[in-house]
């Protein structure tokens, strides 16, 4: 493991800042979908969706996540960039499920850091008027052109994802070789960051991702993971999320066989998905993605220990 460790920042959000790098920050999901990979259906409903966001930051959550459209591998999320009418969720459908739940969380927690997952500028235009404060761009701002103006006329914080293609493509991509592998992921995030910069957005404001199980074959995000740190080079904070992705699950069925029970299989997931998140931590990452919040604070504490007992 090639870990360098990771160094204090700030990162700064529409109406606040956030210190990273002194501890790892949990950032919870909130999937307002009736189809994402991990638990589709279950906070579909406005009330279920802030009851959990809540639930969330009870057990620990720095901030939320709340996404409204799943970006599974084989949906049709971003397809065909620029003719944002072929996705699979529309912007309006996407809002009307996303403001409820939004509105509800911070008239419940006001004090509340509320992340919005989307790629279209339309959605995190409303978002943030609607109180959001960082916009979590799977594409990188490469799926809607609009998105970085955006984000740069509400002084957004950004969190600025690789993908590797579109979900419908993902299976079909061609295995690469490590060194390819994290020169591409560098050199999208790097040209992620310059779109942000050239739009007026400062470098403050902008937390970058390497996107795993984003256009990445199984093995591929190991090697990923293992090297993560040197992504560190472009000099801004990592968040990396790594909870509950199908590069854990094929893992732990080669582990338990495909015939292992639903709940041996759940369980195993979670349980891949600590470890997976503390090796992301102790290689740099300043901010954490994760379901289960509970475990993922407990985790953290442990590798937030490591780290501070002088891992350079």
């Amino acid at each position: 493991m090639s870990g360098y460790g990771r160094s204090s920042a700030c990162w700064r959000l529409r109406t606040r800042t956030l210190k990273l790098g002194e501890r790892t920050l949990i950032m919870g999901v909130v999937n307002i979908t009736p189809d994402s990979f991990s638990d589709g259906g279950l906070y579909l409903a406005p009330e279920a969706a802030v009851a959990h966001g809540i639930r969330l930051l009870d057990e620990g959550a720095d901030l939320l996540d709340l996404g409204a459209e799943s970006t599974r591998p084989g949906s049709r999320a971003g397809a065909n960039a620029g003719a944002l009418q072929t996705a699979t969720v529309s912007a309006e459908e996407e809002l009307a499920r996303l403001l409820p739940v939004l509105k509800g969380i911070l008239d419940a927690r006001s004090a509340a850091v509320v992340s919005v997952d989307t790629y279209k500028a339309a959605t995190a235009r409303s978002a943030l008027e609607a109180g959001a404060e960082v916009v979590n761009d799977v594409s990188g701002f490469t799926w809607d052109k609009e998105m970085a103006r955006v984000c740069s006329e509400f002084g957004a914080g950004v969190v600025l994802m690789h993908t590797r293609g579109r979900p419908e493509e993902w299976r079909e991509q061609p295995q690469m070789a490590p060194d390819a592998l994290l020169t591409l992921v560098r050199e999208g995030l790097g040209a992620s960051l310059a779109m942000a910069g050239a739009h007026g957005i400062p470098a403050e404001a902008v937390v970058l991702d390497p996107g795993y199980g984003f256009g990445k074959r199984f093995d591929e995000n190991y090697v990923l993971l293992a090297r993560q740190a040197e992504l560190l080079a472009l000099g801004r904070p990592l968040l990396a999320g790594v909870s509950r992705k199908s590069f854990l699950r094929h893992t732990m069925a080669q582990l338990y066989g495909d015939g292992a029970n639903v709940e041996t299989a759940f369980k195993a997931r979670e349980r891949a998905s600590l470890a997976a998140m503390t090796v992301a931590i102790l290689n740099g990452a300043s901010i954490v993605r994760v379901h289960a919040v509970r475990e993922a604070v407990e985790a953290a504490r442990i590798a937030d220990a490591v780290l501070a007992d002088g891992r350079p």
